[in-house]
C-alpha cells in the first residue's frame, strides 16, 4: 500500500499515536458501524458497547489516556477534530452522559472499558475487542482493531491479509525499499524529495499539497512555541516540571555559550512536553518520538534561513524513509520497541536535513542508516506508562543524532558498509526477538528501576 506523507504526518493530540489516537479512531470506526448495524433492524431493548484492551493497551493504556481516547471516540469525536478542543472539557461533558450518539446504546466507562493483562493477541501487541452486546449479554456486534503505530489501525482480517509483493504498484516511483529507491532516482535523475511529490500527485495536486505540508510544518512551530512558552507540572503521579522554557531561556541570555545540541534538545523537549500534557502534535512519524522531526526543521528554518520549499522537500523526503521504515519494519514501541520510533524519527529526519543541504540520494540514504543504526536495540520502557521519562530526553538525543548522521554523511561519498534496507531488517529482527517486557509495558528496565519512597 502507498504511505502519503499525510499519513504519516498526522494532526492529533498526545500523549501516544498508538494508545491515544489509535483507539480513538478504532472507536469512532466501531460506533460508526455500529449505528450503519442497527440502521437494518429494529431493536427495542438498550444495548451497550464494551471494549477489552490487549498487550501493552492493557498495561500502560491509564497512562497513556486509552480510555479517555475510546470515551471520545464512541461519542463522535477524532484525534483532529480533537485538536481544536479542550479534551478535558470534552471528556467533563461525556463522562455526565451514559449513551452514545447512537439509538439506544449505552457505555458505561468504569464498567466497559477492560484493561486486559493476560496473554496479547498473536496478530499485534495493541489490540483493542470491541463488543455490542444486549442485556442478556449476547454479542450482536464485534471488531477487533489493533493500534499499529503513528495511529494507524487496522482490523484482524487486515493484518491476516498477506502483504502484496509490490508496495504500491499503481504509482510512478513505486519503491518499497531503500534499494529500489535509488535505482529509481539514478535512472530518472530526480531526487527522493521529487518522485516522492510526483507519488503524491497520484492524490492531490501542488497546490493542495503544499498547503497540506504548510499546514504541517505549521502545527510543528506552533507546538514548539506553545512548548517553549509553558511552564508547570505534567500529567500523571510522577509530577514532572517541564524544562523546556527554562533550557530556552538559558540559551537566548547567552547565545555564545550554546551549541546546536542545546538547541535541538530545547525544541525537541518543548514538542514532547506538550505530547505528555495531552496537547495538539504532529505524528513524526509517531507521538512518543513526536518531537525529533519538528525540532531539526525548527533549528533549520530559525537558525540556519531555511526556506518554505525546502521545508516541504524535507518532510517529502522524511516520509519516503518512514513509508518504507513501516512497510518493511513497524514504527510501533509496543512491537519493536522504542528503535521504531525515535529510531525511525531520527532516520527520518537524517534523510530530511541531508537533501536540503545538497545531499544525494546515496548520501541521503547513508544519513538515514547512521541514525538508525545508532538507535538498534533501543527498549520502550516507560516509567508508570507516562511518555515523559525517558522519552522527553530521547526526543532531544534523537534529534542531536539526526543532525550528526546529516553532517557525516555529506562529507562522505554515500557508498557505505552497511545498506539502509538491511538496518531496517536488523531493527526489525531486533524487535522480534527483544522481551515483551521491553515493549511498552513498563515491566521492564527504566520503568522497574523507578523506586518511590
Amino acid at each position: 500500500m502507498f504511505i502519503s506523507a499525510l499519513e504519516l504526518f498526522k494532526i492529533g493530540i498526545g500523549p501516544s499515536s498508538s494508545h491515544t489516537m489509535g483507539p480513538m479512531v478504532a472507536a469512532n470506526r466501531f460506533i460508526d458501524r455500529s449505528a450503519s448495524i442497527l440502521s437494518t433492524f429494529e431493536h427495542a431493548e438498550t444495548l451497550r458497547v464494551r471494549c477489552t484492551l490487549k498487550g501493552s493497551l492493557a498495561f500502560t493504556g491509564k497512562g497513556h489516556g486509552t480510555d479517555r481516547a475510546i470515551i471520545l471516540g464512541l461519542h463522535g469525536h477524532t484525534p483532529e477534530s480533537v485538536a481544536n478542543q479542550d479534551p478535558d472539557l470534552l471528556l467533563t461533558h461525556l463522562s455526565k452522559a451514559s449513551h452514545l450518539p447512537v439509538s439506544n446504546v449505552c457505555f458505561w466507562p468504569d464498567e466497559d472499558i477492560y484493561f486486559d493483562r493476560s496473554e496479547s493477541l498473536p496478530q499485534h501487541p495493541n489490540g483493542m475487542i470491541f463488543e455490542l452486546i444486549n442485556d442478556a449479554e449476547e454479542i450482536l456486534f464485534s471488531e477487533t482493531y489493533f493500534s499499529i503505530g503513528g495511529g494507524f489501525i487496522a482490523t484482524r482480517e487486515e493484518m491476516e491479509r498477506s502483504k502484496p509483493d509490490a508496495l504500491f504498484s499503481d504509482f510512478p516511483y513505486a519503491f518499497d525499499s531503500a534499494g529500489v529507491m535509488l535505482k529509481m532516482a539514478e535512472t530518472s535523475g530526480l531526487s527522493i524529495a521529487a518522485m516522492k511529490r510526483i507519488n503524491e500527485h497520484q492524490l492531490l495536486q501542488d497546490p493542495v499539497l503544499n498547503e497540506r505540508l504548510d499546514e504541517i510544518w505549521q502545527a510543528m512551530k506552533n507546538c514548539i512555541k506553545r512548548g517553549l512558552s509553558s511552564e508547570g507540572i505534567l500529567p500523571g503521579n510522577l509530577a514532572l516540571a517541564r524544562r523546556a522554557k527554562a533550557l530556552h531561556q538559558q540559551l537566548q541570555d547567552d547565545p555564545d555559550k550554546a551549541s546546536v545540541n542545546d538547541w535541538l534538545c530545547a525544541f525537541a523537549m518543548a514538542v514532547i512536553e506538550e505530547n505528555a500534557a495531552g496537547h495538539p502534535v504532529v505524528t513524526a512519524p509517531t507521538n512518543g518520538a513526536a518531537g525529533v522531526i519538528p525540532a531539526v526543521l525548527y533549528n533549520l528554518v530559525t537558525r540556519e534561513g531555511g526556506t518554505p520549499e525546502q521545508v516541504r522537500d524535507f518532510l517529502l523526503t522524511a516520509s519516503a524513509i518512514g513509508g518504507i521504515i513501516k512497510h518493511r519494519s513497524s514504527i510501533s514501541g509496543a512491537e519493536v520497541g522504542c528503535q521504531g520510533e525515535i529510531g525511525s524519527a531520527a532516520s527520518m529526519a537524517a534523510a530530511g536535513l541531508c537533501a536540503v543541504r545538497g545531499g544525494t540520494p546515496r548520501q541521503i540514504e547513508n544519513a538515514a542508516e547512521i541514525a538508525l543504526e545508532h538507535h538498534l536495540g533501543m527498549t520502550c520502557d516507560p516509567i508508570h506508562g507516562l511518555v515523559q521519562v525517558p522519552c522527553i530526553e530521547r526526543n532531544g538525543f534523537g534529534a542531536i543524532k539526526a543532525y550528526t548522521a546529516a553532517s557525516l554523511a555529506l562529507r562522505g561519498s554515500g557508498h557505505h558498509v552497511m545498506s539502509l534496507d538491511k538496518c531496517i531488517a536488523a531493527m526489525k529482527q531486533t524487535g522480534l526477538e527483544m522481551s515483551e517486557k521491553f515493549k511498552e509495558t513498563s515491566l521492564g528496565g527504566l520503568a522497574v528501576s523507578y523506586i518511590e519512597c
